[in-house]
C-alpha cells in the first residue's frame, strides 16, 4: 500500500473537520466586485470594437492589393470562370 493512498484520505478528513462553512450573513457580494465586473464588460466591448476595426482595415488592404494579392475585382472575375479539372 502506497503512502499516498493512506495520506490523501487522512488529509481529506482533517480538512473536513477543521474547515468551517461560513454563515449566509457572513458572505456578501461587494461593490468592488460589481465595479470590476462592469469594467471587464467594458474591456470586452472595447476589444470587440477594436477587432472589428482591424478586420475592416485588413479587408480594405486586401482589396487594395497591399498583401501582394491581386485586387478583389480580379479575384471575383477569376472565380466566375469555371475551372476545368479533367485530365486531357
Amino acid at each position: 500500500m502506497s503512502v499516498a493512498a493512506v495520506l490523501f484520505p487522512v488529509a481529506e478528513l482533517i480538512v473536513r473537520v477543521t474547515d468551517e462553512t461560513p454563515k449566509d450573513e457572513d458572505v456578501k457580494a461587494g461593490w468592488t466586485a460589481f465595479v470590476l465586473f462592469l469594467l471587464l464588460i467594458g474591456a470586452v466591448v472595447v476589444l470587440g470594437f477594436s477587432l472589428v476595426k482591424q478586420l475592416r482595415k485588413a479587408e480594405a488592404a486586401k482589396e487594395a492589393g497591399v498583401y501582394g494579392d491581386e485586387p478583389s475585382a480580379a479575384d471575383d472575375a477569376e472565380s466566375a470562370e469555371p475551372e476545368n479539372h479533367s485530365a486531357s
